[in-house]
């Protein structure tokens, strides 16, 4: 594609691969932000917006959107801190999956039991910067001097096995499930940081006459993951019980009450986290509602 084409769009930068373009195929999806991505082509033009799609390595996008022309980018907050952009952009929003913990991980059953014993020794990471930044403190804590210091070596790929093959005493990498860690023999003796998908803006705008769309589009993911998170949950109940109902279902910000024709009677409709439904269904059963249906939302505005 001619890059003339893209003068005066937005760009969005988008995960190329890994574990978070599915999920960002699918935000975007639900944002209505509609395109056709030609194979082997890493930029495409969106059918129904000014906005161009730029597909990248998670780990340049913030460097793209923080001193490059990008506008607006999907990538990890781990990412953020490890490339040094967090004074470059700003998070707009946290985006609700790739949960992971990056973590200081040594042999199962090996003779390093807490996080002091790694001092001083041999770490192996992807996340050079972070881990360095971790140690060092560490380090300084345990006033060791600068022959004692831990060492920090840099691999790309493949970290859990560097133990096991003799180049490391402990790594730092990121664990989701843990599967990978069991599978190598280690487990997580400590925890750097928690990180997750987040949507970045560039601190300085490159764009002004773009914010109300950048805007929109902000507002459009946020809809899309707060109904991710959130079902509506509607019931009826005597007004009698309604104070006691409204202590389990106090909604966002209110449940919304509509008088039925029964004497005494109201209906309740209002959003409940998605992952405490099933508890909040119990607890309006044992107060007295009756008729309680759920639904799963596609979208919203809260």
């Amino acid at each position: 594609m001619n890059t003339d084409s893209l003068d005066g769009r937005l760009l969005f930068a988008i995960p190329k691969k890994g574990r978070l373009h599915d999920k960002c195929l699918e935000l975007l999806a639900g944002a209505d932000i509609q395109f056709r991505r030609p194979n082997r082509l890493d930029v495409c033009v969106a059918i129904n917006h000014n906005i161009a799609l730029v597909f990248l390595p998670a780990s340049d996008i913030p460097s793209f959107v923080g001193k490059g022309n990008v506008d607006l980018g999907i990538t990890g907050h781990d990412v953020i801190l490890e490339s040094q952009m967090q004074d470059y952009v700003t998070e707009a929003l946290r985006l609700g999956f790739g949960k992971c913990a990056l973590q200081v991980q040594v042999p199962e059953g090996g003779p390093i039991k807490k996080l002091e014993d790694l001092a001083g020794k041999r770490i192996v990471t992807s996340f050079e910067v972070l881990a360095a930044d971790y140690f060092n403190r560490l380090d300084n804590r345990l006033q060791l001097s600068e022959s004692q210091k831990t060492r920090i070596e840099y691999v790309g790929g493949s970290v859990e096995a560097a133990c096991s093959l003799g180049l490391a005493d402990g790594i730092v990498d990121l664990v989701e499930s843990g599967e990978t860690m069991r599978a190598a023999g280690l487990h997580a003796i400590d925890t750097v940081l928690q990180t997750e998908a987040v949507l970045i803006r560039s601190t300085v705008p490159k764009h002004p006459h773009l914010a109300p769309l950048v805007d929109m589009i902000t507002r459009r993911l946020k809809g899309v993951v707060a109904a991710g998170k959130y079902v509506v949950c509607q019931y009826n109940i005597s007004r009698d019980k309604l104070a006691k109902a409204k202590q389990v279902t106090p909604g966002r910000k209110a449940p919304t009450v509509s008088p039925l024709e029964e004497e005494n009677w109201v209906g309740v409709s209002v959003m409940v986290p998605k992952n405490k439904i099933a508890g909040i269904m119990d607890e309006l059963t044992e107060i007295g509602a009756e008729d309680i249906l759920v639904f799963n939302l596609d979208n919203c505005r809260v």
